[in-house]
């Protein structure tokens, strides 16, 4: 009976509400683990016409003043927190070993199973974190929040805090989860990679150990990178800088070759904002901005705020590319043959081994990928305009060349003569199934001028 157990719990020894409710946390829905101790306390010396004596949480054996600290925990929570733009919130307890083992006695005392309630970690755990809520407006979290705060018992003297009223910061560890923008980009010059590619021949450094000591790197002249700037390097500073963050990861939908060019609808991509102050920078004016900076090299569009969730999709997520490219044939091509040649490999599954000109970055396998469509222009008898439709991953200067063989079918095979591609443009890449941009996967309004970057080059 519950009256019984009440009592075997008092006779443990000076125990507080909440230590007194906590295993009977599951009766009573609606009631905090304090009220139930409480009324449980009041209903004893009801029944024994006993003299009602509560208990302060600073003389309680089993917690040791720890639950008599809920709200100051939560105060120095919110202090810390200060200047932090959030909207969710989760906390969390690491509670001392020896108040976990007087948890365990007190139900052995009492000779109640050792799992009943609930433990002090998750009580600490929800009467600061329903604080923490009250206090600044926002909502628990318990799969992703913007931001967690753990706090360390050990860190403070509970019997110190009930007298000042205060917890040191120093028992509070605050983490703040990532934040992510999603848009597409165009890249519209060549020779720009998606992400900063760091000098090969001084790491990245700029400089190298010479006669006369430390000397700016002659391969990259000490810029430290192969190329002058990225789409990441466009991007990244101004998201970074319009969350307050420490520093940005630049994700994208797969990658266009370097002297490839991205163009018309753009490539998906989200940058992720470690430790950012701000979660809310206006997209319009960050998209502005970066677009600006860029000076027609870069362009950006579409840009959303967007959950951790979209990382994923935009590096997993099945897609088909669309690409324009310029090809040259060795020998003169009639249109006859050209058509004849487009009609074999429409629709078309290829075998492609890992080409020569990645081989030294990807494992050496054979890929099988579909040629959803093609079809070209004839410009003259030795050069064409290529239009090609293809499965995520398909290698499609591969696909003109056949990479010495590697490529089976190809353009080049089929028309019995060299095929090189000189000029390359990717312009389409959208899922297979259903588009990259789902609702489910932005914290954001959808933008009526979110349209994809406009003109060609």
């Amino acid at each position: 009976m519950i009256t019984e157990d009440a009592r075997a719990l008092l006779a443990t020894g000076a125990v507080c509400d909440s230590c007194l409710g906590r295993p009977f946390a599951e009766r009573s829905f609606g009631l905090t683990n304090a009220e139930r101790g409480r009324a449980l306390r009041t209903t004893v010396a009801l029944a024994d016409d006993e003299d009602f004596d509560p208990t302060d949480p600073a003389d309680c054996w089993v917690c040791e003043g720890y639950c008599g600290t809920f709200d100051a925990i939560a105060e120095t929570i919110v202090e810390v927190l200060e200047g932090v733009d959030f909207a969710t919130y989760q906390v969390g307890t690491r509670v001392p070993p020896l108040v976990e083992e007087n948890e365990r006695l007190l139900r052995e005392d009492a000779d109640l199973e050792p799992e009943v309630g609930e433990s002090m970690k998750r009580e600490m755990n929800r009467e600061v974190g329903r604080r923490v809520g009250a206090k600044t407006d926002t909502e628990v979290d318990f799969d992703r929040p913007d931001v967690l705060a753990v706090v360390d018992l050990e860190g403070f003297d509970p019997r110190e805090t009930l007298e000042s009223g205060t917890v040191t910061s120093h028992a509070v560890d605050v983490q703040i989860n990532p934040a992510f923008v999603y848009g597409r980009y165009r890249k519209l010059e060549r020779d720009i990679p998606q992400t900063e590619w760091p000098c090969r021949e001084c790491g990245g450094s700029g400089s190298q150990l010479g006669d006369g000591g430390e000397e700016p790197c002659e391969y990259c002249g000490g810029s430290g990178y192969m190329y002058d700037t990225s789409v990441e390097q466009v991007v990244r500073p101004h998201v970074v800088a319009a969350m307050d963050g420490d520093e940005g990861t630049f994700h994208g939908a797969g990658r266009e070759d370097v002297d490839a060019r991205m163009l018309e609808g753009g490539r998906p991509f989200v940058l992720e904002v470690k430790r950012p102050q701000t979660r809310d920078p206006d997209p319009e004016t960050l998209e502005r901005e970066i677009n600006e900076a860029a000076d027609g090299a870069v362009e950006v569009a579409g840009l959303r705020l967007a959950t951790y969730e979209m990382v994923e999709r935009v590096k997993e997520h099945d897609a088909s590319k669309q690409y324009r490219a310029d090809v040259e044939f060795a020998e003169p091509v009639d249109e006859d043959a050209l058509e004849t040649a487009l009609a074999e490999l429409e629709g078309t599954t290829v075998d492609q081994y890992t080409p020569e000109r990645v081989d030294h970055r990807r494992a050496g396998l054979t890929r099988e990928r579909t040629v959803y469509g093609i079809g070209a222009d004839l410009r003259s008898p030795t050069e064409a305009e290529v239009r090609i439709h293809g499965e995520g991953g398909l290698y499609v200067k591969e696909l003109v060349s056949s990479d010495g063989g590697r490529t089976e079918p190809s353009l080049a095979g089929v028309l019995e003569t060299d095929a090189e591609v000189t000029a390359l443009d990717v312009t389409a890449v959208e899922g297979e199934d259903e588009p990259f941009e789902l609702e489910e996967y932005f914290l954001d309004e959808p933008r009526d001028d979110a349209e994809p970057a406009s003109g060609d080059a």
